[in-house]
């Protein structure tokens, strides 16, 4: 492994977003359909995954009065001028495009649905205007064109690329930590940088969020590196999930996923007056066990990310920047595994900062513990017999084992809205 690899991997998986990144990518995909139809939209209907739709239902939308849902998610994506914003794309809302895009919804111009059988992240937008027609199919990631069309012919895009568009987190996947640990100590200044530009961003909305959380519970915390920890990241996902207007690094394709390994490293780092290159490197292995678990979960997942994917990576980079080897490493994702697993995803929303909070601490306990030469032993539950096979385990029972999860999810939202 080399650094153009560790580049590669960044680029795929490290990268800023606005706002919670599903209402991102159905409003990317809507205004990319919209250029292709050009003129004034007529109709804009989108058909999603149903882990999309759940993410978009009470997750609040930048720039837009803390609007939720995914009717709002397409009205405003239509009307934005430039698509190659991509993941930052709802920065471009104005009080005229939210007016229109309030009058679109109130006409019923604005359709949505979900197909319940997509398994994986999907989004099918198509537009109609005064002067033709545009659709935009979005599959696998969040910002993955896999077909656009102007008028009904296709004009970019490649099915086959949604089969080989995961190869990088796909890869990292198969790797053994001793293997990820090389790769992240092999990172040149460039992805140094580009580490600590993730840093820089995820700090500022966690320290943004304390000013939204009510005094009380920001005193609760003690001023131990453990307890500011989870209190920051707690902050800085309800900053976003609330719909601030402050731009994240995102970790494979999740920006709360992002500030939950970024904000706890750091700060542990500039406790233990870490050197700087170890903290990065730490940061990098963080990121890197980070994808591989998203790789066995799903890019959307019944069970909740930061806990059981970013809160892995935490843990992995904790053991890291303490001196811990390989074993360790793996000692604590085992840890993880067996304390955490089967926290649920039921959709973005303001609540998730609490589900991350617990996550941090669940990853200090578990690299403590694994640091100690303590671990959960294979005879116990789900865990295998190294973090490696405990993560595959982890991804049976996350897409198989609880398969019906997201089915009872969609009722129970499908119920609130109806009411």
């Amino acid at each position: 492994m080399n650094n153009h690899t560790l580049a590669e991997f960044l680029d795929s998986e490290w990268r800023p977003a606005l706002g919670c990144t599903e209402p991102a990518s159905i409003a990317y995909a809507a205004s990319l359909a919209a250029r292709q139809a050009g003129g004034e939209v007529r109709r804009v209907s989108v058909v999603c995954d149903p882990r999309m739709f759940k993410n978009c239902f009470a997750v609040g939308i930048p720039n837009s009065g803390h609007k939720t849902g995914l009717r709002w998610a397409i009205a405003l994506g239509v009307l934005l001028p430039d698509p190659e914003a991509k993941l930052e794309v709802l920065r471009q809302v104005t009080p005229a495009i939210l007016k229109r895009a309030g009058q679109l919804i109130v006409e019923g111009r604005v359709e949505a649905d979900v197909d319940p059988v997509r398994t994986e992240l999907y989004v099918d937008c198509r537009v109609e205007s005064d002067r033709g027609s545009g659709r935009v199919l979005i599959e696998g990631e969040h910002t993955r064109i896999t077909r656009m069309e102007r008028d009904g012919v296709m004009v970019a895009g490649d099915a086959a690329s949604c089969a080989t568009g995961s190869s990088v987190r796909e890869r990292i996947a198969e790797m053994s930590f001793a293997d990820m640990m090389g790769l992240a100590t092999g990172a040149d200044a460039e992805c140094r940088d580009r580490l600590r530009r993730g840093i820089e961003l995820n700090m500022a909305i966690a320290r943004h969020g304390l000013s939204l959380l009510p005094g009380p519970f920001i005193e609760e915390a003690t001023s131990g590196v453990q307890a500011q920890a989870g209190k920051l990241v707690c902050a800085g996902v309800y900053a976003r999930m609330w719909g601030a207007d402050m731009p994240v690094m995102a970790l494979a394709g999740s920006g709360n996923k992002g500030i939950s390994v970024t904000v706890p490293l750091a700060l542990q780092a500039e406790r233990s007056d870490a050197p700087a290159e170890r903290a990065d490197q730490a940061l990098a292995l963080a990121c890197l066990v980070t994808s591989a678990t998203t790789h066995h979960l799903g890019t959307l997942s019944a069970v909740c990310g930061c806990s059981n994917a970013a809160g892995v990576g935490l843990a992995a980079g904790l053991v890291y920047l303490d001196g811990g080897d390989a074993e360790r490493v793996s000692m604590a994702v085992t840890n993880m595994v067996g304390n955490v697993a089967g926290m649920i995803c039921d959709g973005a929303k303001i609540g998730c900062a609490l589900k991350t909070m617990s996550g941090v601490d669940a990853a200090f306990r578990a690299a403590s513990l694994a640091m100690s030469g303590v671990t959960i032993p294979d005879t116990d539950g789900i865990v295998g017999s190294d973090g490696l096979s405990s993560l595959r385990n982890l991804g049976r029972i996350a897409v198989q084992g609880m398969a019906s999860v997201d089915s009872e999810v969609l009722d129970i939202l499908r119920g609130k809205m109806n009411a």
